[in-house]
């Protein structure tokens, strides 16, 4: 059967509960002295042990910033995607004895991002109070203005496959140790010292619905969905089945996880789970081909008969 993720023992942990941020650190007498022989730790167990002291929470200007957010942007959506396929992947395949959350903002910080040769070697990339307190002063305590202009610039746009890719190149931190998504302070240099767990695989990709019905066989898999307003607002507990009129509205594409797979009148329809507009629901999708209007400057441009569900992959994983 197709593997059911609403109903698959697993659930979905939604990434975006990561609450922890760089540059709340506690600077209170003991928290960060690196040299306190009572403690045998190293300065970076030190240093992730300071993300529990902050209890989950963040910088004011970053809880503004998220409020003011109506919903997750391409990358972001895409990185909570990936790490839930890729936890609820790793508990299946028996490579974690339980569901553990990774960090969807490392994703979203790193994915094509140029890599710097020796970079972890570097003076500036070692944790030490001095360059947490240069990178306090040059990062946190500057305007939120010109915080927020730099991040726009150094926005790169990616998918759940390259996700994917740069996990089983890179490997990924627990969700604890990062960021937490849409946070709007550039990541400190030193941050690359922060362990990653060692993730080894390749992504699947089906190339349309029957092909994904087999990947759905194995373990949840990842789709974009093309979503159409009002359509998509209205569609309650009734099958989503895109454009309606003359008043529609093309979204864009958003990243979706398919839960399962059901025959509804004859036709194969997928239920999907999707955040949207920050709100996670399940919603049941048809699978029929059609014209679809789509509209504006987006790149997905469609002149053929095509499915409201696309680019379905899955990260399948070595488990030697």
């Amino acid at each position: 059967m197709f593997w059911n993720y609403a109903e698959g023992k697993i659930g979905f942990r939604e990434a975006s509960r990561v609450t922890r941020h760089f540059s709340e650190f506690s600077l209170r007498d003991g928290d960060c002295d690196l040299s306190d022989s009572r403690r045998s730790v190293s300065p970076m167990e030190s240093w992730l042990e300071s993300f529990a002291i902050t209890d989950g929470k963040c910088h004011p200007d970053c809880l503004k910033a998220n409020n003011e957010q109506e919903d997750y942007d391409a990358c972001q959506s895409a990185a909570l995607v990936a790490v839930s396929l890729i936890s609820s992947a790793r508990v299946i395949f028996k490579i974690d004895s339980k569901y553990t959350e990774y960090s969807p903002q490392y994703l979203v910080d790193n994915v094509g991002k140029e890599e710097v040769e020796g970079e972890m070697d570097q003076p500036s990339c070692q944790y030490t109070v001095g360059n947490l307190l240069s990178y306090l002063v040059e990062n946190v305590w500057t305007k939120k203005e010109v915080r927020q202009r730099e991040m726009d610039q150094q926005r790169r746009e990616f998918t759940v496959k390259d996700c994917f890719e740069f996990a089983f190149k890179k490997g990924l931190p627990r969700n604890g140790h990062w960021a937490h998504v849409g946070c709007i302070f550039p990541v400190p240099p030193f941050a690359c010292q922060i362990p990653r767990v060692p993730m080894k695989g390749e992504v699947i990709e089906a190339a349309n619905v029957s092909e994904a019905l087999k990947l759905g066989m194995q373990q949840p898999a990842a789709a974009r969905l093309h979503l159409f307003s009002p359509e998509f607002d209205l569609v309650g507990e009734g099958i989503y089945d895109g454009p309606s009129g003359n008043e529609t509205r093309y979204v864009g594409l958003r990243d979706v996880l398919m839960v399962e797979a059901e025959k509804i009148k004859g036709e194969t329809v997928f239920t999907v789970q999707i955040c949207y507009k920050k709100k996670t629901s399940f919603v049941k999708v048809s699978t029929r081909s059609m014209i679809l209007p789509l509209n504006g400057d987006d790149k997905s441009q469609v002149t053929e008969p095509a499915c409201l569900l696309v680019d379905f992959c899955i990260p399948r994983f070595s488990i030697n």
